[in-house]
């Protein structure tokens, strides 16, 4: 699952479609939606110097973390950072995002730190449409006047809503999708921090949604079962991530992760798991499946129109008359069948009685097929 949140990611936008976006939530109970933020931001970048990505280049824009420790980051996944600067541009929201500190230089300068990574600082993350604006215009350095795309990163959206409105993040994140030059979005929330109207409506603008969540609950545990649990969801959990399709359709899938040093690794999770396959399912006031009791009710009831027999001749119902009309009629046949078995007879019922006798008429020819 969480290679084929890569594939779409690599894979970007459709011509004439809007660009995926991937928002990813995580709570106090399971914080972990940076490391997969980290392990994406690997792939994404392994696949564009490899020339496999629809991107050319990416833009992080760092609100929760410093551009210096995206460096060491990938310095640390084995990425060759040397030729960095020529696909990779970070929008340094984090140094000063509301202008306070010394302001020794211009907003929009290039500065020397990290050498190695090309780094904006940004100084006013309440401006959400001269942050658009300074996005696309970031991507020149990789991209240039021609139709190349980029990907956009941002480390933490919850970081955005604290200086500004869901409805100012929502259309920042509806203006980048719908850019011409952007491939794709993804970023994280800390769903815990927001109202849940903030987290659905930014879920909304997203067409793909994956969740952090802990492997255990330790709701109503005591002592050292509690301390268990507590260890194993904070190394290990599941991994929930939610696909739209344009044309309404809604995937769920489900794996486990596993968070080794500034590692995460991600393994399926079998079907037979019942608690994982119960969470999946929708909450509904009414049983999906029938009891053997029903079951067995169920079999009994005879349908309209269907020819039980039991061992006696089959009546079938003509719709026209009544059944005890039929069936002395039907006797009167077999008696003359029974006295003059050599002879065949064609017998015709006509639809109505309005019908002439000798009509050559279609009789369902009025019925609209």
């Amino acid at each position: 699952m969480a290679e084929s949140i890569c594939r779409a990611l690599r894979d970007g936008a459709l011509e004439g479609e809007h660009a995926p976006a991937l928002t990813i939530n995580d709570s106090i109970a399971s914080p972990f939606a940076f490391d997969v933020f980290s392990y994406l931001l690997f792939q994404l970048s392994s696949n564009i110097l490899a020339g496999k990505s629809q991107s050319r280049g990416i833009v992080i824009v760092a609100l929760s973390h410093s551009p210096s420790s995206y460096l060491d980051l990938l310095k640390m996944k084995g990425v060759d950072v040397a030729s960095s600067h020529k696909w990779i541009h970070i929008l340094d929201c984090y140094t000063d995002p509301l202008g306070w500190k010394d302001k020794t230089r211009k907003p929009g300068n290039i500065r020397d730190f990290p050498p190695q990574i090309l780094t904006t600082t940004y100084k006013n993350v309440k401006d959400m449409d001269k942050l658009f604006s300074v996005i696309t215009e970031l991507s020149r350095g990789f991209v240039g006047e021609n139709k190349a795309r980029f990907c956009v990163a941002i480390d933490s959206l919850s970081e955005l809503l604290r200086y500004t409105s869901v409805q100012s993040v929502a259309s920042l994140l509806s203006n980048l999708r719908s850019h011409e030059q952007i491939s794709c979005i993804f970023g994280l929330l800390h769903s815990d921090l927001h109202k849940e109207r903030a987290t659905a409506v930014l879920e909304y603008t997203s067409s793909m949604v994956a969740t952090v969540e802990p492997l255990h609950s330790i709701n109503g545990q005591n002592g050292n079962l509690e301390n268990s649990l507590s260890e194993q969801n904070f190394t290990k959990g599941k991994f929930n991530v939610r696909f739209k399709r344009r044309n309404g359709r809604v995937r769920v899938m489900c794996e486990e992760f596993k968070v080794e040093g500034r590692d995460i690794s991600f393994t399926s999770i079998s079907s037979t798991d019942g608690t994982t396959i119960s969470g999946l399912l929708p909450k509904v006031h009414f049983n999906l499946q029938l009891s053997e009791k029903e079951q067995s009710d169920r079999a009994k009831v005879v349908l309209p129109f269907e020819h039980q027999g039991n061992g006696e001749p089959i009546q079938i119902y003509d719709g026209r008359r009544s059944l005890k009309e039929n069936n002395a009629e039907t006797g009167s046949i077999s008696s003359k069948k029974k006295e003059d078995s050599s002879l065949g007879e064609i017998i015709y019922f006509r639809d109505s009685d309005d019908e002439m006798p000798d009509s050559d008429e279609d009789p369902d020819d009025d019925l609209d097929i």
